[in-house]
Parts: C-alpha cells; structure tokens; sequence
C-alpha cells in the first residue's frame, strides 16, 4: 500500500510476528509503506531502525521506530482510535495482555517442539502444546472472539497459532487442536481465519508450507552436527 502518514512496516513475508502487525494496521484502515527484509543479509534500514535486536517487525511512524509485535500493535491500537482493539475496561485490558503473552511464551515453543523434536520428546512437546491451547481456549469464555463479536487485541495475537498447528499435522503427522477436545478453541480459529482481512494477508499455504519444511531441516541438521 501507498505510504500514509508516514508509515512503514519492515517485515518477512513468513514472519508471524510481521504478519500480525499488517493484519493490525489493516484492521484500522491505517495505510503504509510495506518494506520486504532479507534476513539473511540484514539491511541498513533495519540495523539503523532496530539496533538493538536487529529483527523485523519494526514499524516506522513518522520517522520514529518502534519494535516488537505486541508493542507495535498496542502503539497502533492507541495512536489510530477506528476500530479499537484493546477493551477500555483497565481489568479487561489486562486480561488481553495476559492471554497474548500467555500464547507467545506458553503456547509457541510447544508447538515448535512438536516440529524439531523426536520420538519421546516429540510426545511431550505436543501433550505440552495440546495442555496450553486447552488453557488458552478458556480465554475465550464462550465469546466468538477473545475481543468478543469483533477481532481484538488478542485475536491478532494469536491468529497465527491457527495456521502453524494445521501445518503441524502436514509434516509432523501431530494433531493439536481438534472439535472433541477442543470445540470452541477450533470454532474460533475458523471464524478469525476465515475474517477477510486476516485470509487476505495469509502467505499461500503450500508457500509457507515449504518454507516451514526447509527451516526445521537447518535446525535438525545444526542439531546434528553439535
């Protein structure tokens, strides 16, 4: 999209973390600049916009950088008022928090495990993941969305997790989420995969899938040979 407002996204086109912040920014009808990254050759740009950690997403708003997903998305979120995402109610507000950090910190490396582990330890991981997308799912306290009838803060989130835990099963023949277990945890995914705006920014599937296959080869084959 054309630059408006002087804003920029640096990001990967497979990153989940970039992914979620275009899906923010689209949600609000912000318009901008939308700048590809290699990551393996690191451009001046995003050395000079994120010195610290040197990853993507940043988001550039009037020449001011911003890093990290979540911040990024609670900086959108306060910055363009349309469409709001996080509750105004402070203790609402604070259980979005909780349940977005819960996903990321809980519910990622489970699902990254059943991808880069084996035999016993491959178990483990997908009982772990299987356990904290159980206890994620209570956060949904039987509303369409964690926002309620609209996407929020934490629909964003954790959108993605969707996405990776079918792809879980393409390759790692590991099932995560299922309707028996889980029936309100898959009806939610459908709903927010589903929303136009959140499909309309998904990788291609096959894409992403070959994407993901060739990562968890370098991280098997570097295990290898430690």
């Amino acid at each position: 999209m054309a630059g408006g407002d002087g804003v920029k996204l640096l990001g990967y086109w497979a990153s989940p973390f970039a992914l979620r912040v275009e899906w923010a920014l689209k949600l609000k009808g912000v318009e901008y600049e939308y700048l590809e990254q290699d990551l393996q050759n690191k451009s001046p740009l995003l050395l000079q916009y994120n010195p610290v950690h040197k990853k993507i997403p940043v988001l550039v708003h009037d020449g001011k950088p911003l890093a990290e997903s979540l911040v990024i998305i609670e900086y959108i979120d306060e910055t363009w008022k349309q469409f709001p995402l996080l509750p105004q109610d402070p203790h609402e507000k604070a259980k979005a928090r909780f349940w977005a950090k819960f996903a990321d910190e809980k519910c990622v490396p489970a699902i990254l495990g059943t991808f880069t582990k084996v035999g016993e330890e491959k178990r483990k991981a997908a009982n772990e993941a299987r356990e904290n997308l159980k206890t994620l799912e209570s956060g949904l306290e039987g509303k369409r969305f964690f926002g309620g009838e609209t996407i929020g803060f934490v629909d964003i989130a954790a959108a993605w997790l969707g996405c990776w835990t079918r792809i879980a099963g393409e390759i790692v023949d590991v099932k995560l989420i299922d309707e028996e277990t889980m029936p309100e945890l898959c009806a939610w995914l459908e709903n927010v995969l589903e929303a136009p705006i959140i499909k309309d920014c998904m990788p291609p599937q096959d894409k992403l899938l070959e994407h993901i296959k060739g990562g968890i080869h370098k991280m098997l084959m570097a295990a290898a040979s430690t």
